[in-house]
């Protein structure tokens, strides 16, 4: 019994990781708010979001297991233009997402610790701290908190889900939510789809640590190993997702109350949301599992940039991404930049995690082709290549983004 959790401990890593980085606004802010403001009208576009979304994901683990090199590469061999455009796509999101998460992660911190400092000066201090766990601890480090913090905040939510489900009000629920298709509804829709569960170009994240994982302990990284471990963090991402949107149904739909916009001002409505169903005596614990997630959620997000540009530079000038000999000064170049983007909209949490999102949003249909062409070519061995299934779900997933995109850009931008 002992040797096969120590197996099953050895196998999770990548997966998990990839959950720590996907579990955070797209969880905490998103899936919450469309409860609190839309009921359950929504549920089914979170679980389809995640459903047409899986193969996609699914492309890093199973390509750099087959490989043993990261999604970087794959798309350098597929052709220069897909490894520029992925680039070119990363530079116009760098640093809107982590700003977003490090802003959400700050506003929790503010929370906790009775609104200390600033955004601003938490954000920077929240940066630099994670800049030297990275530098100290490594990948190893990294992977040992994630598994644990998932653990922390999968047991936490059910527990508000079981006591929201003995305490809400059949009357909230009965109440009309606001219109789905109004202009409103669609903008708030894409930024859900947007990162639900995660952008999709943090495939090639979940692709770096399983060639990471792979140094480690080889005998542990097979395809079929690669892929349990990443179903179990992305089951894990699903189910906490619906749980957040569940709690925001049950607590405060129907009752008036809104999310703020303000970082810390959300932080504590979101605690006030657990600590009312389950008790006054869970409020730290609640307080700490989010603080928690959202600290995984920037660390891995600082993580991965700072590997994801090292091995890009490197890919260009060597013609292979073994080399990260600039893994560092790509993390304080994006921190810097970070910090720039905070300085000047650290006003509004909404705003900044509306312009990440939709921007997620409308690159992922770019992306989605992209992963597809790559794992479905001569590039990937053909034993490893996605069963039929998976393929179909693939172009259902790819046509699902086309559509909303069009929609989105239609809405928006040419007032129809």
């Amino acid at each position: 019994m002992i040797q096969t959790i120590k197996k099953v401990h050895a196998m999770l890593g990548p997966g998990l990781l990839w959950a720590g980085a996907a579990i955070g606004v797209s969880h905490i802010v998103q899936s919450t708010k469309a409860g609190a403001d839309y009921g359950f009208a929504l549920i089914g576009i979170v679980i389809l979001a995640n459903i047409l979304k899986y193969p996609f994901f699914e492309v890093g683990p199973r390509y750099a297991t087959a490989t043993g090199k990261t999604l970087l590469t794959g798309y350098k061999e597929l052709g220069n233009w897909a490894f520029i455009l992925y680039l070119i796509l990363t530079f116009f999101t760098v640093f809107t997402i982590q700003a977003a998460v490090t802003l959400v992660t700050a506003g929790v911190i503010s929370w906790f610790f009775g609104g200390i400092a600033s955004p601003v000066l938490i954000s920077i201090i929240l940066l630099i701290v994670c800049a030297l766990i990275l530098a100290f601890g490594h990948y190893a480090l990294l992977d040992k908190m994630v598994k644990i913090i998932i653990l922390l905040l999968t047991i936490t939510t059910f527990i508000a889900i079981f006591a929201a489900a003995r305490h809400y009000s059949p009357e909230n629920l009965a109440m009309p939510s606001p219109e789905l298709l109004s202009k409103g509804g669609l903008l708030f829709i894409v930024a859900l789809i947007g990162w639900m569960p995660a952008p999709i170009d943090i495939t090639v994240w979940s692709s770096i640590w399983t060639v990471e994982k792979r140094k480690e302990n080889p005998e542990a990284t097979t395809l079929r190993n690669a892929l349990i471990d990443f179903n179990v963090g992305y089951i894990a991402t699903i189910f906490i997702a619906v749980g957040f949107l569940t709690l925001g149904a049950l607590v405060m739909f129907g009752t008036g109350q809104h999310f703020s916009p303000k970082g810390a001002v959300f932080a504590g409505q979101f605690i006030d949301l657990y600590t009312a169903t389950i008790g006054p005596w869970s409020k730290y614990l609640i307080a700490f599992a989010a603080l928690a997630t959202m600290f995984s959620t920037t660390i891995t997000c600082i993580d991965a940039y700072g590997r994801v540009l090292s091995k890009s530079q490197s890919l260009i000038y060597k013609g292979s991404d073994e080399d990260e000999s600039t893994y560092y000064y790509w993390i304080i170049v994006v921190i810097v930049g970070t910090i720039l983007l905070i300085t000047g909209l650290s006003a509004s949490m909404k705003m900044m995690v509306t312009i990440a999102t939709t921007l997620s949003f409308i690159t992922a249909p770019i992306l989605a082709i992209l992963n597809y062409k790559v794992i479905t070519s001569k590039l990937t061995p053909a034993e490893a290549h996605p069963p039929l299934w998976i393929k179909v779900l693939s172009w259902t997933g790819i046509l699902f983004l086309l559509c909303f995109t069009i929609l989105y850009v239609k809405v928006t931008y040419l007032n129809t």
